[in-house]
């Protein structure tokens, strides 16, 4: 029986010529184990809570409708923006561990407190904003924690693991919070449910050793300062900029397809409300994409395996646009979500190889800001573009994006092979 580790291995002492590691080489790292299992809690109850929320509204406000929602929706959404790159900061001077169970324990507490607080909305919006706000900590922690307890050849593996995991966490999180919520008595015992998790979580995290120093105590410049340095330094690196650019495009992708797919399920003769057949598709599809990777992704370069995936999601998307059968459809879609995991764990990889460590929480913090913009803005354009255009003009056009994108993929040599 295989001995679990309990020590961060120390990345230099690692021989590149090791054996190809698997996913369930890196699961018996006790604090990866330990990590992926706090993302695991940490991430369903963050979808789960958004129908917490929905529920309450539609059960205490009768006069909830889509403003409320949007006003949900935007309260959810805006501390990403305002507070995602200057949480990497602080993330840098804090040791990650406490971040990623500080976060977690509040996050909890403040959903458990809900009964005792005012029934009125303004108390609800003020909730989801603390909570994002805190959320906006724990994902630059998380990330900024991988290459502490992992060696280098592991990252890939690791980040496929975390790429599966968050799209299982949306399609469960989503489609069976109603049903958990109903479990526990509904809406106004849902926050035992998702309280609960998150500290859950919060004490697992707990037994995670990163082996790093705290630098609170340490002189810092202003926030501002640092947080230049972070973009100085990305604006530095052309092998950071470009993953992250690959990370832009294809987040913007998969943001504008969200709302295609409303679209497409009418043009194929399918109600609108079926829409989440085509995303459940593609999260299957990326599901297979990230076991791929685990199994054979170490054998190729990162741009390679990058341009591989923007060049399979064009096509894909070349030919979404003139298939009309819903089968054919659906197979697209599962064949477009392999290709994405193709892209994002690779670049997610190689931003964590090329950081240093005391620079990971201000560009992990950067990445986190762009990459919910780049999620936002294309959920107001696409519908709009279609309205103007039409739907296979559209389609077509992101198609074009996504070639670009693997033609500056193959043109960027990111790292090395390992």
């Amino acid at each position: 029986m295989a001995q679990i580790s309990n020590k961060p291995p120390a990345p230099e002492t690692l021989s590149e010529d090791a054996k190809v590691p698997g996913f369930g080489d890196v699961l018996r790292n006790r604090n990866f184990l330990y990590l992926w299992l706090g993302q695991i809690f940490s991430q369903l109850p963050d979808k789960v809570f958004i129908i917490l929320v929905i529920a309450l509204m539609a059960a205490h406000f009768k006069e909830a409708g889509a403003s409320m929602q949007s006003a949900f929706f935007v309260a959810h959404s805006m501390p990403a923006i305002l507070f995602g790159s200057i949480a990497g900061v602080f993330v840098d001077r804090w040791s990650k561990k406490n971040v990623l169970v500080s976060s977690n324990i509040f996050r909890g507490l403040l959903v458990l407190l809900l009964p005792l607080f005012p029934d009125s909305f303004a108390f609800i919006l003020l909730l989801t904003f603390l909570v994002s706000t805190l959320t906006q900590f724990f994902a630059p922690a998380e990330t900024s924690a991988i290459p502490l307890i992992l060696p280098r050849k592991d990252l890939l593996i690791a980040n496929s693991l975390f790429t599966a995991t968050m799209s299982v966490s949306i399609v469960f999180g989503f489609a069976l919070g109603a049903p958990a919520l109903a479990l526990v008595g509904g809406a106004d015992h849902g926050h035992w449910l998702v309280g609960g998790a998150y500290l859950v979580s919060g004490l697992i995290l707990a037994l995670v050793q990163t082996g790093e120093e705290n630098n609170l105590a340490a002189e810092h410049t202003s926030p501002w300062a640092d947080l230049k340095e972070g973009l100085d330094y990305i604006q530095g690196n052309k092998i950071v900029q470009a993953a992250l650019i690959q990370l832009l495009v294809l987040y913007s992708l998969l943001a504008a397809l969200n709302i295609l797919s409303i679209r497409l399920t009418k043009k194929l003769g399918l109600q609108e409300e079926q829409f989440g057949f085509l995303l459940a598709a593609t999260g299957v599809g990326f599901a297979i994409g990230t076991w791929g990777l685990g199994r054979y992704g170490q054998r190729f370069a990162r741009n390679s395996l990058a341009a591989t995936g923007s060049l399979v999601i064009a096509l894909t998307l070349g030919l979404i646009a003139f298939v009309s059968n819903v089968w054919g459809v659906l197979a697209l879609c599962v064949l477009m979500g392999s290709a994405a995991a193709l892209v994002m764990a690779p670049m997610q990889t190689a931003i964590q190889e090329e950081t240093p460590e005391d620079l990971r929480g201000k560009v992990f913090g950067l990445q986190n800001n762009v990459v919910n913009i780049a999620s936002t803005v294309p959920l107001a354009l696409a519908g709009i573009a279609v309205d103007l255009f039409g739907l296979r003009p559209v389609i077509l056009g992101l198609s074009a994006v996504s070639l670009g994108a693997a033609f500056i993929s193959q043109k960027t040599q990111l790292v090395k092979r390992t």
